[in-house]
């Protein structure tokens, strides 16, 4: 006779064992490695227009050469140089800047302002040498003294978006843009020398024991082309790196500007987000007009600090 209570062990035995291995099964399904985090998606390119300004300081040190009527001076000025030989003096501390860009997708169309007053004298002024149509011997120099004003103007066009790798972590989104503009400079500049018997001063003004060498008004267009870099390192956190070159012999010899900066969110009011600005911007150009005693020169590199605050909407 079959063995029924043998089987029926048997089945009781299979049910049992299925039974415990149902929570070894599931529990093996939970301790299974998740699946990676895709990385952070690439931000698309916003709709419509926004805008952003930029009040902002350029704590500027200099270095360079200026020449008034034929007359060259060397500038090695630190910023807190220049301010201990402007306040009070009728200069500024910092000149008055702003920075202003409207954006659509893609293009970016911004402007930039730079006005300053900037006195420099004393060790940071040395005379360099005289044109060779004007006699007499080298004197010291006494101070230079430069009204400037720099207005630029252009077009960004983004031209790259991409996920930047970065190790484990998600893609850094990043974007390029190229730009095109013009720059354009305004200068009003004075030398003062200590008067000597030597020195030819026929072209000069003088005033108490110096004689003033004035330029008058000067100004020129630089054409620049660049591209600027952008990083959001973090929600409301970004590193921005731009750098152009200009002049070409069209009104300065050679001019370029290299600038690097972090900017942060700090508040957001009204639909206007507020972030803060702290960068290093470098700018140069070598400019020359006219010749003997009308010859007007600015070989200078204006470099310092820029803090700032962006207001974006």
């Amino acid at each position: 006779m079959p063995d029924y209570a043998g089987r029926s062990l048997v089945r009781r035995f299979a049910w049992m064992s299925c039974l415990s291995l149902m929570p070894i099964a599931a529990l093996a399904a939970d301790l299974s490695p998740a699946p990676e985090a895709p990385p952070a998606a690439v931000t698309e390119l916003p709709s419509g227009w926004s805008f952003r300004f930029i009040p902002y300081g350029w704590l500027t040190s200099m270095a360079g050469k200026q020449t008034v009527r034929g007359r060259t001076a060397s500038v090695d000025a630190s910023f807190p140089k220049i301010v201990e030989d402007t306040i009070g003096k009728g200069g500024t501390l910092v000149g008055l800047m702003g920075d202003f860009e409207a954006r659509y997708g893609a293009l970016g169309l911004y402007g930039d302002i730079v006005w300053a007053k900037v006195g420099v004298s004393g060790d940071s002024v040395h005379t360099r040498r005289f044109d060779p149509t004007i006699s007499g011997t080298i004197g010291t120099s006494h101070s230079v003294n430069v009204n400037m004003a720099i207005a630029e103007g252009g077009a960004a066009y983004e031209v790259a978006r991409f996920g930047l790798p970065h190790g484990d972590s998600p893609a850094i989104p990043t974007a390029i843009d190229l730009v095109v503009g013009a720059r354009y400079w305004y200068q009003q500049a004075s030398l003062s020398f200590n008067l000597s018997t030597s020195l030819d001063i026929s072209d000069l003004t003088l005033v108490r024991n110096r004689a003033l060498a004035k330029s008058g008004s000067v100004d020129w267009v630089d054409p620049l082309v660049g591209a600027r870099v952008r990083f959001m390192v973090a929600p409301g956190q970004n590193i921005f790196l731009r750098g152009d070159v200009g002049g070409f012999g069209v009104g300065s010899k050679i001019s370029w500007q290299a600038i690097g900066g972090y900017g942060f969110d700090f508040a957001e009011k009204n639909g206007i987000t507020y972030s803060g600005i702290i960068g290093f911007r470098a700018l140069y150009v070598d400019y020359v007009q006219g010749a003997g005693r009308n010859r007007y020169g600015f070989d200078m590199l204006q470099y310092g600090p820029v803090l700032g605050v962006a207001m974006r909407f």
